[in-house]
């Protein structure tokens, strides 16, 4: 764990009570705290001390927040910054974020545990290079705001983080990512925890129908409108009214639809499709698409006033083969929940089993890792081996043919090679990153004769 009293933070307000307040909680936590009121006061105390956080409220008497952010972000990039603000000015949070802040605290403070969870969370995701001790046992998996959410990785762990912000606001969200990464069950925890939890929550996958039916299925359509509309139809706008109404794969819209979604989304209003009549509706829109938006707005294939109207909060979720750490909690997930369906109480992963699922690439992401985990389920009766795995290489081979070209070492190795690559051989992220402890992989590193830089 990161020893906390060489941990020093400082906190920027310019009210001294909740000033004093913050101090007061992170100091019985054995932080180091430095205060500031002013700006300028931020900046002269940077001078003096190196600090591992930095949380700053956004109005101050001589600026404002993201001026204590710019000033760290030039003289001090790698410092983390969280921004302190009021109820409701969630636009100028996101903004920071946008810049770089890793989070946002919401003033009045609900609770001191609230200040100490983002704390700990900011530290992990920004652990120092000079730290050479690692936890010896990786993080326990961590259940998010609901059971189908399961993160090791700093960065997912982050993300879980963000929705529980995000979810009792009315702000549409912005799901970036490859298909598979779970955009969905993301969407459907932001609705859960949201104050229309108990209002509809209606997805629908815009790739996934075809273009003359998208109009009629967005917005509806008045009975003989078209040959075969027999009576009039309610839109997911209708049927989401009240509720939630999640927009996979938005990027497929083309532009006149794209002009009638913004439209709804500024004046809450639509006709449908053969009709007249307005139609007024209260809905929050969760959108995601595994295209690159901001390039298709360059290209001219998306319009940028609609784009910057979905992307009030963006949300980027990496694929599983750069969360390699999350592998085995998600394959456990998936594998009792399996077992359970099979009455196969007994199941289990092996060691040779696990290194296979921790070689693989998951173009299909998690959806892919929970197909394969229920396949294996079905296939074996008490420990799942490689040959129980049927997942595809990209050469169409199984995991058991892979398995028997390349033993165990031999994809442990390669792992770790691959690990070590993408974090320019720091072995204290790629540990990280495999969830083994930092000693654990020295000593595959030694006995494999690798040095990982």
């Amino acid at each position: 764990m990161e020893t906390q009293s060489k941990t020093r933070i400082l906190v920027v307000d310019d009210d001294p009570g909740f000033r004093s307040l913050m101090e007061t909680i992170l100091v019985r936590e054995g932080y180091a705290v430095e205060t500031a009121g002013r700006v300028a006061e931020a900046r002269r105390l940077c001078g003096q001390h190196a600090f591992s956080l930095v949380i700053s409220d956004l109005k101050l008497p001589d600026g404002d927040g993201l001026d204590v952010q710019k000033w760290f972000l030039e003289h001090a990039a790698s410092t983390p910054f969280v921004l302190i603000t009021g109820f409701g000015t969630v636009a100028t949070a996101v903004e920071a974020m946008k810049r770089g802040a890793l989070d946002y605290l919401e003033k009045p403070l609900r609770s001191p545990d609230e200040l100490r969870r983002l704390v700990r969370r900011a530290l992990a995701l920004n652990r120092p290079e000079r730290e050479s001790a690692a936890p010896e046992e990786a993080p326990a998996p961590t259940l998010g705001m609901c059971g189908h959410v399961v993160a090791r990785d700093q960065r997912m762990l982050h993300i879980l983080g963000l929705l529980g912000k995000v979810a009792p606001t009315s702000a549409t969200v912005l799901l970036l990512g490859e298909s598979g990464v779970g955009k969905e069950v993301i969407a459907r925890c932001i609705h859960a925890h949201s104050r229309r939890a108990g209002q509809p929550f209606v997805a629908v996958n815009a790739a996934a129908l075809a273009p003359t039916l998208i109009e009629s299925e967005l917005f509806g359509h008045e009975r003989g409108s078209f040959t075969g509309a027999t009576e009039r139809h309610a839109g997911v706008f209708e049927r989401a009214d009240g509720g939630t109404l999640f927009l996979d794969e938005i990027g497929e819209l083309d532009a006149g639809l794209q002009a009638k979604l913004l439209r709804v989304l500024q004046e809450k209003t639509f006709e449908r499709v053969g009709g007249g009549k307005a139609v007024q509706v209260d809905v929050r829109v969760i959108a995601a698409t595994n295209q690159d938006l901001a390039r298709a707005v360059s290209d001219g294939r998306f319009r940028s006033d609609l784009y910057f109207r979905l992307s009030t909060f963006p949300i980027e979720i990496p694929p599983l083969r750069e969360r390699p750490a999350d592998i085995e909690a998600l394959a456990g997930l998936f594998l009792e929940r399996a077992a359970r369906g099979l009455e196969k109480p007994g199941l289990r992963l092996s060691e040779r089993a696990l290194s296979v699922l921790r070689a693989q690439r998951w173009p299909g992401n998690v959806r892919e890792l929970e197909n394969t985990m229920e396949r294996a389920a079905i296939l074996a009766e008490a420990e799942i081996e490689p040959e129980h795995l049927t997942i595809l290489a990209p050469g169409g081979q199984s995991a058991a043919a892979v398995s028997g070209s390349l033993n165990m070492r031999e994809l442990e190795r390669r792992a770790i090679e691959e690990a070590l690559e993408r974090h320019a051989g720091n072995r204290t992220h790629a540990a990280r990153e495999l969830g083994i402890s930092l000693r654990t992989l020295q000593y595959r590193l030694k006995e494999f004769g690798l040095t990982g830089g």
